[in-house]
């Protein structure tokens, strides 16, 4: 039996698919819903795309809900140019994946977190790879839920690095900074995996050819959409000489805390510009105890990158 239930919210592009197969793949957990989120794509692809990336994975029976679809001080979303060159302008690579005969439930994104919390308590694990709207929406909502769950893991923010949309900040955190400082300012119990440790852990096509070798549907699908990934890293981050896996890595230190080395630091988010959606020590909470949000600064990459590996072909194989 698995030790942990785990949620995921996504806003299923490329990365946020590895981090879908290595939750399906990791046997310490059950996964037993994704919550849909905008981002790299909107909201209504993101949640079909995750739909039809279970069925492709023999998964069909993890339920899909609809989370919210634009931030928490706007009234809509677009795609930023940026998002479209890396994922596709689908989310995954411009790829043509079967799509699934399940379809979104009806009950919102927000509410079946609620009642997660609530049935499976310290046994369940939240993993965000988007932005925080719908955690910060769940919590303003159930505040007893930050007493309740029992980890919450993001992959989102930038503390000893630059970011990636601005000198300093990142993709996740930016799109809506307010709800990320709200998650932040609670008593949630939380990590941040951010760009300070993703970008260490890389993946080559020397990894999609083993997929693709195996020469099955998955396989392929995966090895394709990594390679489109890779090749949008050539032009955005050439110095990498791969891509990163920003989402699983999130997952994988949700499962096994001891692959990062982390700090416990009271955090905010930079609300204003020009610093909107910097991720940094609250200098007013910096004397009291910190006690439920570490930020992650250094990852054992060689274990991270072959437990990857190892779980996401094994389950390859399979389907």
């Amino acid at each position: 039996m698995a030790k942990y239930k785990m949620i995921l919210d996504l806003d299923t592009g490329i990365d946020d698919a590895l981090a879908l197969a290595y939750a399906l793949a990791d046997q310490d957990c059950d996964l037993i819903g994704i919550i849909g989120s905008y981002g790299n794509v909107l909201i209504e692809q993101g949640t079909q795309n995750s739909l039809d990336l279970l069925s492709l994975l023999g998964a069909s029976d993890v339920p899909v809900y609809a989370g919210l679809s634009h931030s928490s001080t706007t009234s809509s979303f677009t795609v930023q140019p940026v998002s479209a060159r890396i994922h596709g302008n689908n989310g995954v690579a411009n790829l043509k994946i079967d799509r699934a005969s399940t379809k979104v439930e009806r009950q919102s994104g927000v509410d079946f977190l609620i009642d997660a919390v609530h049935k499976y308590q310290k046994d369940l694990l939240l993993v965000p790879t988007g932005p925080l709207t719908n955690l910060a929406a769940a919590i303003k909502k159930d505040p007893t839920i930050t007493k309740l769950i029992g980890h919450v893991t993001l992959m989102g923010g930038a503390l000893t690095v630059p970011g990636n949309v601005s000198p300093v900040s990142e993709a996740n955190i930016h799109q809506d900074p307010e709800a990320a400082n709200d998650v932040f300012q609670s008593d949630i119990p939380l990590t941040m995996v951010g760009l300070d440790v993703t970008t260490r852990t890389l993946l080559t096509n020397k990894e999609t050819a083993i997929w693709r070798n195996l020469k099955t549907k998955s396989g392929n699908v995966y090895a394709d959409l990594v390679d489109y990934y890779i090749d949008a890293y050539k032009e955005t981050n050439p110095h990498l000489n791969g891509c990163a896996l920003h989402d699983p890595l999130a997952v994988a230190a949700a499962l096994e805390p001891k692959l990062l080395e982390t700090i416990y630091l009271n955090m905010k988010v930079d609300t204003t510009k020009p610093y909107e959606g910097r991720t940094i020590g609250d200098e007013t909470r910096l004397n009291l105890p910190a006690t439920t949000t570490q930020a992650a600064v250094n990852v054992d990459v060689e274990r991270f990158v072959t437990k990857f590996m190892e779980r996401l072909t094994t389950l390859f194989e399979k389907h």
